[in-house]
């Protein structure tokens, strides 16, 4: 979001941020909480959730390094309507919203390049959507293990993907129970379409297990 601002530009915005050291479970806000800037990742890994009246969780978001969240409330003048909580150690700037928003009347590029990451959030929760309503829990994961693979003319023939957080926190965020999401990855590994090693899920045939259950 920042790159390619001046550094007087970026001088003007750090007098505005905060450094956050988050210790694995530390609660960063709490549903409710006023949202006065928004939050950028430096390192470590963040999600976002909210708890039902029965006391169940649900997982909207895990964040990573380099990802941002908040800017949605923060332009809305709205609290809250999630938690954030640490899911490693981690480091986040917050940046205040009157710092952004004075320099977002100084700099039209930087509107448009949170608008652009507003998009694409947007974007995702549309297909979480049409995952939700339209694909199986088996298709839903599928789709999970193999999202960051390039397009079909360029995928491997093998690969390795090392899951982010928890096999529960995962399930959540797919709108599963995590023993719905253990059964799929039980069948998938009985069939030789991956192989488990604690948060490792090794994929012999990339093909393959994009073109089943289809």
């Amino acid at each position: 979001m920042f790159n390619g601002l001046a550094p007087d530009e970026i001088a003007r915005i750090a007098r505005g941020t905060r450094e956050i050291h988050a210790a694995r479970g530390d609660i960063l806000f709490h549903k409710g909480d006023i949202c006065q800037g928004m939050h950028l990742v430096v390192y470590g890994q963040v999600k976002l959730a909210f708890t039902s009246a029965q006391g169940g969780e649900k997982v909207v978001e895990i964040l990573g390094q380099g990802q941002t969240f908040g800017e949605a409330l923060m332009f809305m003048d709205k609290p809250y309507i999630v938690y954030a909580q640490a899911l490693t150690d981690s480091q986040l700037l917050h940046i205040s919203k009157a710092v952004l928003f004075e320099e977002l009347e100084r700099d039209p590029k930087l509107g448009r390049k949170m608008i652009a990451g507003l998009s694409m959030r947007l974007h995702q929760i549309i297909t979480d959507v049409e995952s939700y309503s339209l694909h199986s829990g088996r298709q839903r994961i599928i789709g999970y293990l193999l999202r960051d693979l390039p397009d079909e003319e360029n995928l491997p023939k093998e690969t390795t993907v090392n899951l982010p957080t928890n096999k529960g926190i995962i399930a959540s965020r797919l709108n599963l129970t995590q023993e719905h999401f253990s059964r799929i990855l039980h069948e998938l590994s009985e069939r030789g379409l991956i192989r488990v090693e604690g948060r490792k899920i090794h994929i012999p045939d990339v093909e393959k297990l994009r073109t089943f259950d289809l």
